[in-house]
């Protein structure tokens, strides 16, 4: 009698993942030091900070400060997907509005952990110790202020704050540099006076020329995705945002940059990229990440071969000057929630063109109102000055509940029909 032998079938083999390139490598390999070093010093009884994202890093890094950053802190969770018992704790317990910003939220339930007024866990890796003081500034917006004042009352420390003016022209006026610089001055003896630390002029010269070399190599990175196809899917830059965030005045981050523009370069030369599929359009991402689901953005997006190659976002940590009152300029003018629409929208004219951008995505952030208050304007300019359609999107910073993954799908899929009926005209004439 013969025997039937019967099989299961076998599923395909998985996909193997491309390997992390060196200086993704190298980057996790600071961001586990910038915790680890915070940790030590507070330890050995040394005062660590934490900081905005947009502040006067070098000032810090000049009194060999270490420093901590709640922002990126914040989008680390949300991208981990371990954002939801913070904000649950947030608008719970504590009592806070849905309304605020979700960076906000995460980090004020996180600050009272650390303060022993929560019981919620705290995630492994990039742990935040407690402050001792906060240095802030509002160039980026007023909730900010809020949250940090709330900070240091529930925390009994002190804010080192430097206010900063609405732009409402293309440049910052020597009035405000001149407003900004005297601010920047008594921080410098206030820090000193309260750290105990010894401003270095010599030291200050040789962090702010980091400081620029780390601008420069975080610029033609994002720049030399103009190559076509592209080198990189863009999505990728964001991941690298830690580097200029929290490190600009380290020569780590000149390493971590100078291998990220090889391996660039050395994909432009080899003809690959790291879109993992052929690039049929290019556009515009408007507006800070989606970090919870910035996979499910690239998935969608990759299945329309549509890469996204120009960012606002990410451009605001190149901060270029070379003294203190450019610094006091600079800073003014680094975030584009500081600018008039003009500025605004000649900035993003000159990406489009720049980068052969056929569409443009709008974030529209709930966490961020102060960006979103402005972009429906921006986007209908825009769209006619450039002559390229957009679509935009509800989501969030960090908040995963204010996201739907079909409503993204539906406007990616009418921005692919709408690009490619445009690029059908043309070539008919």
């Amino acid at each position: 009698m013969s025997e039937t032998v019967h099989t299961e079938s076998q599923a395909a083999p998985a996909k193997p993942k491309r390997p992390k390139p060196k200086s993704m490598l190298m980057l996790g390999e600071q961001t586990a030091a910038l915790f680890e070093n915070a940790r030590l010093a507070k330890e050995n009884g040394e005062k660590v900070g934490w900081s905005a994202s947009i502040f006067p890093q070098e000032i810090a890094e000049t009194l060999g400060l270490n420093i901590l950053y709640p922002e990126n802190h914040s989008a680390g969770i949300a991208a981990r997907h371990q954002a939801d018992p913070f904000l649950q704790e947030c608008e719970g317990p504590l009592g806070y509005s849905n309304d605020l910003c979700a960076y906000a939220k995460v980090n004020l339930a996180y600050a009272s952990v650390l303060n022993g007024e929560s019981e919620v866990e705290l995630p492994d890796g990039g742990k935040m110790v407690k402050p001792d003081f906060l240095l802030l500034t509002n160039n980026i917006c007023n909730q900010l202020t809020k949250w940090y004042e709330n900070l240091a009352r529930q925390m009994n420390i002190p804010i080192f704050f430097i206010d900063t003016c609405y732009n409402p022209y293309d440049y910052v006026t020597e009035t405000r540099v001149r407003y900004v610089r005297a601010q920047i001055d008594q921080l410098i003896h206030d820090l000193c006076a309260f750290t105990g630390k010894t401003w270095d002029e010599a030291r200050f010269k040789e962090v702010m020329e980091i400081s620029q070399k780390n601008s420069y190599l975080w610029e033609r990175a994002n720049n030399l995705l103009e190559k076509k196809p592209s080198p990189l899917s863009g999505f990728e830059l964001f991941n690298y945002m830690s580097a200029m965030v929290c490190n600009r005045g380290k020569k780590s981050s000149t390493a971590i940059l100078t291998q990220l523009n090889e391996e660039i370069e050395q994909h432009i030369k080899d003809g690959t990229s790291t879109f993992p599929v052929e690039e049929q359009f290019r556009i515009s991402w408007d507006g800070i990440a989606c970090w919870p689901y910035l996979s499910h953005n690239l998935r969608t997006l990759k299945k329309y071969g549509i890469n996204m190659v120009a960012s606002s976002y990410g451009k605001a940590w190149a901060i270029e000057y070379d003294d203190l009152d450019g610094m006091a300029r600079a800073y003014c003018f680094a975030s584009t929630n500081g600018d008039n629409a003009t500025t605004m929208l000649d900035r993003r004219l000159e990406a489009l063109k720049r980068f052969g951008c056929e569409g443009t995505i709008y974030h529209v952030n709930r966490s961020c109102k102060v960006m979103d208050c402005q972009m429906m304007e921006i986007q209908r300019q825009l769209s006619e000055l450039a002559g390229v359609p957009f679509t935009s999107f509800d989501g969030d910073q960090a908040d995963y509940r204010n996201y739907s993954e079909a409503q993204f799908e539906t406007r990616i899929q009418g921005l692919y029909e709408v690009m490619k009926q445009r690029r059908e005209a043309q070539a008919n004439g």
